[in-house]
């Protein structure tokens, strides 16, 4: 292909958070309300300095403030232009389709055509007693509701059967989007199912990449890319979500992750069983051939363009915020990202297509 009449599209930089809760310039524990308020001004923060997307997750827990993602998406559409909405994922198993649909097809309106869904089954599993729902049932109900939102997302007269929810016969869904489609990505952790099944449905494929080298994931990418020509579908864009953190330096961005990185992951690791992180492997994430993307606006332009070259990439989400870090040290990471980092990784992309 001559890449000089067919140029292809600029990679999308995006951002991520979970609504960490955070500390106060008081080192006390912000309330839900103030983490809350505090997301929608980083938000307005990446809108002014370029970013292309925010992508807000879903979790029902105490060490995160969003359990309404479409809510505090709506509220960011209001104090927005440009910048693309959508979740960071849905966690589709426990939710009901048609309503998922139904409010992101309403943030879709209020934010003149911004929205977008990223689907997926989530890391935790505290939704599924909130709801009522069964931990057994797991690959079934998210299966069958994926199945039921391909449908969904066609707009029109939807018939569907399945055993997780009552059946629908030639029903009308509403609103309708004006655009006719919302863009639904499907979030992959790691399994070679999840990304057949993303191809099968002719959706975008994320993958959340949050330990190691990227690199191991180019095999999901070429499955990924073998499946679709295998359904003879048309070629989908590729993302990846990892977390990260910007500093004027590389030194001070380490020293100001650190502490909270660690936190965030002692915590998950005694509910999992897994060892407390050390500053050795923290280390190890944080380099060339880790899935940790801090440093330097110039350190982490560079780590986002050979991730984004060795896996394709069309869109790269860098998830901000981890564990209590400060508002004011996220507002500068968002800041440094669209401002700088952004128009770095376009000018390495680029350098390397002309070479």
């Amino acid at each position: 292909m001559d890449t000089a009449k067919n140029p292809q599209p600029p990679l999308e930089l995006g951002l991520d958070t979970f609504g960490d809760m955070t500390l106060g310039d008081d080192g006390k524990r912000k309330s839900y309300a103030a983490v809350i308020r505090d997301v929608v001004e980083q938000a307005v923060v990446a809108d002014e300095t370029g970013v292309d997307f925010i992508g807000i997750g879903e979790h029902h827990r105490d060490d995160f403030s969003i359990s309404a993602p479409e809510v505090v998406l709506a509220a960011i559409a209001g104090r927005t232009s440009r910048l693309r909405l959508g979740s960071a994922v849905t966690v589709l198993s426990s939710d009901d389709p048609v309503r998922v649909f139904q409010r992101f097809a309403t943030l879709d309106a209020v934010s003149g055509g911004r929205a977008e869904v990223i689907l997926g089954r989530g890391s935790f599993t505290e939704s599924f007693p909130l709801f009522g729902l069964e931990l057994h049932d797991y690959e079934v109900l998210f299966e069958e509701k994926l199945e039921l939102f391909a449908e969904l997302l066609k707009e029109s007269p939807v018939t569907w059967s399945g055993t997780t929810r009552a059946s629908l016969t030639n029903i009308e869904v509403y609103p309708k989007t004006e655009a006719g489609r919302i863009k639904t990505w499907i979030g992959v952790g790691g399994s070679p199912e999840s990304v057949v099944r993303a191809a099968r449905h002719g959706l975008p494929l994320m993958l959340a990449i949050i330990g190691g080298d990227p690199g191991r994931f180019a095999p999901y990418v070429d499955l990924y890319h073998r499946a679709l020509a295998q359904l003879e579908a048309p070629t989908l864009p590729i993302g990846v979500h990892s977390p990260g953190h910007i500093a004027d330096t590389d030194a001070e961005a380490k020293e100001q992750l650190w502490p909270h990185y660690k936190l965030l992951l002692d915590r998950l690791g005694r509910e999992r069983g897994w060892s407390p992180t050390s500053r050795a492997a923290f280390e190890n994430e944080a380099g060339p051939h880790g899935s940790l993307y801090v440093g330097s606006p110039e350190t982490v332009a560079r780590k986002i363009a050979n991730t984004a070259g060795a896996l394709g990439l069309s869109r790269f989400d860098m998830k901000y915020s981890s564990g209590p870090m400060p508002h004011s040290q996220l507002m500068r990471s968002v800041e440094l990202y669209g401002s700088v980092v952004k128009p770095l990784v376009h000018e390495l992309l680029a350098e390397r297509v002309s070479a």
